[in-house]
Order: structure tokens, then sequence, then C-alpha cells
């Protein structure tokens, strides 16, 4: 008894479910090697390039990013530098103007010294001018007064005006020689 090792299909048993056909094994390999190569043709190319337009993209937009801020920095600085070059001339113009305030302040206290000056100058000169004319208009009237009281207490007429001026005169004379006694007295003691 010899036992004979046959092959499943001739044995008359069925193939296995789970084993596909070696023809169905070759078209399915074929056809993966024919995907995969259209896969790699068509797909990958695309994706690649996509890839790279965003990877491009992102790059593109960190260096726009980065001009950007070198720009922002940029103009932060300058307007830094402006805004410091604005204060010192602002602070250049508070000390023009103050020292032109100053020197404002300066002409218009001697404007006003030379003019108080020059008005009580005018005050004095007027009031010695109105003195000088108060005197001798009151000598005028106490020596006519002086003059008529003297015609009445001496009896005799002082009509002539040269006798008249020449007693005037000597009466104030006196008077004023009597109001420096006094007041030289009054300062002694």
């Amino acid at each position: 008894m010899t036992t004979m090792v046959l092959p499943l299909s001739e044995a008359g048993e069925t193939a296995s479910p789970l084993l596909p056909h070696t023809a169905e094994i070759i078209f399915g390999f074929v056809f993966l090697i024919l995907l995969a190569i259209a896969f790699a043709k068509i797909v990958v190319p695309k994706f690649e390039k996509a890839y790279a337009d965003r990877t491009a993209a992102i790059e593109g937009g960190m260096n726009e990013a980065k001009q950007a801020q070198a720009e922002a920095k940029a103009a932060l600085e300058k307007y830094n530098a402006q805004l410091a070059e604005a204060r010192s001339e602002a602070a250049k113009i508070r000390e023009d103007a103050r020292e032109q305030g100053a020197q404002i302040i300066a002409e218009l206290r001697e404007q006003a010294n030379v003019e108080a000056e020059r008005i009580v100058t005018h005050a004095r000169a007027q009031i010695d001018a109105e003195r000088t004319q108060a005197v001798a208009s009151l000598r005028s009237e106490v020596g006519t007064m002086a003059t008529t009281l003297a015609g009445r207490i001496v009896g005799e007429s002082l009509e002539d005006e040269a006798r008249q001026r020449r007693t005037v005169e000597r009466f104030l004379a006196d008077l004023e020689a009597s109001e420096s006694a006094r007041q030289a007295v009054g300062t002694d003691g």
C-alpha cells in the first residue's frame, strides 16, 4: 500500500477560498505596480508642489513678517528720534521764551524806571515852577498888603513903586531871616 500524494485539485477537492488564483496574484501585483507608478508620477508631484508652495508661502510670510517687523522697528526708532528731537526743540523754545520774557521784563522795567524818572523830574520842575510862581504871587500880594498896611500905620502914602518894592523886599528878607533862624534853632534843639 503505497499511498500517493496528489495535489488538491487532482484529488477532487476544491481550492481554498483564502488563497487567490495565481493569475489574480499576478494581475494584482501588476495593477499595484501600475498604481504605484501612476501615484508616483501624478499624485506625488502634486503633493510635493503643494508642499513646496505651502513651504514657500510660509517662508514668504515669515520673511514678510520679519521685514514688516524690521520696518516697524525702524519706524519706531525714527519716531523715537523725532520725538526726542521735538522734545529738545520744545525745551529750546521754552528756554528762548523764558529768556525773551526776562529780557522783555527787564526792558519794561527799564522803560518804567526811565518814565518814572522823567515824570518825577517833570513833576519837580512843575512844582518848582509853581512854587516860584506862588512865591512871586505871594510876594506881590504880601508886598501890596504890607505897603497898604504900612501906609496906614505910618500915615504916608507909599505909592511910589520903587519905594514900595524896596520896602517889600526888605520885609521879606527880614521874614526869611527870621524863618531861617527858627529852623536852625529847631534842628539844633
